[in-house]
């Protein structure tokens, strides 16, 4: 065990928790914004560079997936042996780094491989953040569903950096004359990749450590949140099809580049803001109901676009997809700090990971095989809100432990 195992608080995380949030939120901003969804705004390019069917460019974030499954199976053991934040911390800078790789490469393969590696080393922040930020609510109970949200809607803050830099970043590449304008745009997301990494590993630092937590072996039954565990498998399944395909359907639409930018620019503000938003929610549902709640609403918006090309339903569906969906995973974690000890903590967030990570593993390449067929992309969002209406319902029968 660690031999720094009880450190107590610094004065910084007991007197500003919103800050310590904001910075660990970045972990997130890394993570899922820039690393996993950014992805959204390249699929399109690199598919008609590269000559990849749906089915090939849904593979890559299922391998994002499989990769985020290896590394939440290994995060707790690494957390058995280091500190969490030092996990963290590793995490984010492999996956800095690892955002800078795919523009050297052209190669269908080594893309994959790649991917593969990201989904890795981004659950290594997912996990270890978790746990710290649950750490940080359990100090601030008064505020424990907003400290939650502002870790999860982190996100965010990628999504929007990367939807107000990346169309430009391209342009200046095709104004180059540059072969893969889509390299330039990789270049710059392991850019902010790097500066959040950076700018995250102070405040980690000072995160408090106790021998219960940093050994986080406890024994806890996994079938006791069953239905919530099953719920979260049905949104990993849902949510994914829409973020890794919405801006390509939308792009098949004809909608305007601009008007694309400034609609994942609206759903990565509306994932921050939507910390604000549930946080009572969170706070006061001890069982599956925020997750059913957010499941459902998440099933609205993803059928929009299926239905219709109508710019108010597409904003509209962007705007309620960014304000839940992130709060989705929030609240795993806060059915985690509610119904297990302390100590069984790093366990159950682990088992939510692992089996979000398996619901991403299916899910886009399910939905890429649909849309290669007659119904096209249509076809496969409604196949990812039927699973998040399915996670609804399932949520729902969640009870809280005694």
């Amino acid at each position: 065990m660690p031999t720094d195992a009880a450190r107590p608080p610094s004065p910084f995380i007991l007197q500003h928790p919103i800050l310590t949030a904001l910075a660990l939120s970045l972990g997130t901003a890394v993570a899922l914004g820039v690393a996993r969804f950014s992805y959204a705004l390249l699929l399109a390019p690199m598919r008609a560079d590269l000559g990849w069917p749906y089915l090939v460019a849904g593979g890559m974030n299922t391998g994002n997936a499989l990769g985020y499954l290896l590394g939440a199976l290994a995060t707790p053991l690494l957390m058995r042996r280091f500190l969490a934040h030092r996990v963290l911390i590793a995490g984010a800078f492999a996956t800095a780094l690892l955002s800078f790789l795919p523009a050297l490469t052209t190669d269908t393969l080594l893309q994959l491989l790649l991917r593969v590696a990201t989904g890795v080393s981004s659950a290594l922040i997912f996990v270890s953040g978790g746990l710290l930020v649950s750490r940080l609510a359990a100090m601030h109970g008064h505020r424990a569903g907003l400290l939650l949200g502002l870790y999860y809607g982190g996100t965010g803050l990628g999504i929007v950096a990367a939807s107000l830099l990346v169309p430009p970043v391209m342009a200046a590449a095709l104004a180059h004359g540059a072969a893969h304008p889509w390299q330039w745009a990789w270049l710059l997301l392991g850019t902010l990749a790097l500066a959040a990494s950076l700018v995250m590993a102070g405040p980690a630092r000072l995160m408090p450590t106790t021998a219960a937590h940093v050994q986080g072996n406890g024994r806890w039954q996994a079938r006791s949140l069953l239905f919530g565990l099953i719920g979260y498998l049905f949104f990993g399944l849902g949510y994914i099809g829409y973020m890794t395909f919405v801006i390509a359907l939308l792009k098949e639409e004809g909608m305007p580049a601009e008007r694309i930018t400034l609609f994942f620019a609206l759903l990565g503000a509306a994932t921050f803001a939507s910390s604000r938003i549930w946080a009572r929610m969170l706070d006061r549902f001890r069982g599956g109901q925020s997750l059913a709640i957010l499941n459902g609403l998440l099933a609205l918006a993803t059928l929009l676009p299926a239905l219709t090309a109508e710019p108010v339903a597409v904003f509209a569906s962007g705007l309620l997809f960014g304000g839940c969906f992130l709060s989705a995973v929030a609240s795993t974690t806060a059915m985690v700090r509610h119904n297990l000890p302390p100590h069984h903590w790093p366990a159950g967030i682990s088992a939510f990971t692992i089996i979000f990570a398996v619901g991403q593993i299916i899910g886009p390449t399910i939905v890429g095989w649909i849309a290669d067929g007659a119904g096209g992309l249509q076809r496969g969002l409604s196949f990812s809100a039927l699973m998040l209406l399915a996670g609804a319902l399932t949520a729902w029968r969640q009870r809280p432990l005694a």
